[in-house]
């Protein structure tokens, strides 16, 4: 039916005014019904988005967060303590601080400089880290040998002091016999380290003989002389064998990310169908590494930031504070990512980068950072 301009509700019969009531009930119920539609698909596409949040969560472990706190350990262990107490994972006593410097996976260099600083809980902890070691019916240079690869051994003085104090303290305390004082345990602990340099360091031209190394270490017990035939043998002992000195390796990934410019979670645009995958991300030099996990060992992908920009980009669908890396001069970015599949190491193909942040504060700071070290 067709109506005029001049159209008004005041034309319509009663039973038509009955029926444009129902009509207008049923388009107010399926506008309800629309919505409630659009909401259940919403709430479907996030529960979609968060299945690698799921997957990460259920990644994440007791296990996971140690391995995790053991990484920022040997970046900085005052950090990598503090993780772990935070996350319920170790307590704030020094027993068992101590405890888990004896853990497998710590760098040697950081259980030493943390062993080595000398306030309060520092020292009980070195105290307790001692009273683990088992010294108990070995010669005293078997004993240095094992206390010296348990960390390494600071270059300071001070710390070094320190440490033979309490390790002459644990070797008198569990060999009651072999000394009269731990102060003469304490000297000739100082003594074979500096003998084991001596015989040892090519930049030292005149090694010390063994009627050297006597007379070096004559009176130092409580005034009288140490048996020849035990500093002989301590001699011997040395001379044949130096010190074993744990040796950090310097290809350590987590040298590369040593006090990195910024970390954290972001989601990463990519693949066949530019789905959205959540990624731990690490600016470290004029490079970004992304990893699958924060206990991964190896990067997934490596974008060298070399002639790249950063810019905020406009969102996409249930994506909010995007912003994108691009090439200044090239079309495509030089990257590289590996195949989760088959391990080997893909060039990337993308012509921009595009991230997604928690939040605009969070996107603001990643553009800044970046483009603090792109110098853009």
């Amino acid at each position: 039916m067709k109506m005029d301009a001049g159209f008004s509700l005041n034309d319509l019969t009663h039973d038509e005014c009955h029926l444009l009531e129902k009509i207008q009930r049923r388009k107010e119920k399926l506008i309800d019904e629309i919505r409630m539609l659009q909401m259940e698909i919403s709430g479907i596409s996030e529960e979609m988005d968060s299945m690698d949040v799921d997957d990460e969560s259920r990644e994440n472990t007791r296990e996971k967060k140690l391995i995790m706190g053991k990484k920022k350990f040997n970046m900085s262990p005052h950090k990598g303590i503090d993780y772990l107490v935070e996350e319920g994972l170790l307590e704030k006593k020094h027993e068992e601080v101590a405890k888990f410097l004896y853990s497998d996976g710590l760098n040697k260099t950081a259980i030493g400089d943390y062993l080595g600083e000398k306030e309060p809980f520092h020292l009980e902890v070195l105290h307790a880290f001692v009273c683990l070691q088992e010294l108990q019916g070995m010669l005293i240079v078997s004993a240095l040998r094992q206390f010296l690869w348990s960390f390494r051994l600071p270059g300071e003085a001070q710390k070094i002091d320190r440490m033979m104090e309490k390790f002459a303290e644990r070797y008198c305390e569990l060999n009651p016999d072999i000394f009269t004082t731990t102060d003469t345990c304490y000297v000739l602990a100082f003594s074979i380290i500096m003998l084991n340099t001596s015989l040892h360091n090519p930049s030292v031209k005149n090694k010390p003989d063994i009627e050297q190394f006597v007379s070096m270490n004559r009176g130092i017990n409580d005034g009288g002389d140490l048996p020849r035939d035990l500093l002989e043998s301590i001699y011997d002992s040395i001379k044949k064998e130096p010190f074993k000195i744990p040796e950090d390796d310097g290809n350590d990934l987590n040298n590369t990310f040593f006090n990195p410019d910024k970390e954290g979670w972001l989601w990463k645009q990519g693949g066949r169908y530019r789905s959205w995958k959540r990624r731990w991300f690490i600016l470290s030099g004029k490079c970004l590494y992304y990893f699958e996990y924060t206990t991964d060992k190896e990067p997934r992908g490596i974008i060298p930031l070399e002639s790249l920009s950063v810019r905020e980009c406009a969102e996409e669908q249930s994506r909010q504070f995007c912003f994108e890396l691009f090439g200044i001069n090239a079309e495509v970015i030089k990257a590289c990512k590996t195949d989760k599949k088959t391990g080997k190491v893909m060039e990337g193909r993308h012509s921009v980068y595009k991230m997604s942040a928690a939040t605009g504060e969070d996107m603001a700071d990643w553009i800044k950072s970046i483009k603090r070290v792109t110098g853009t």
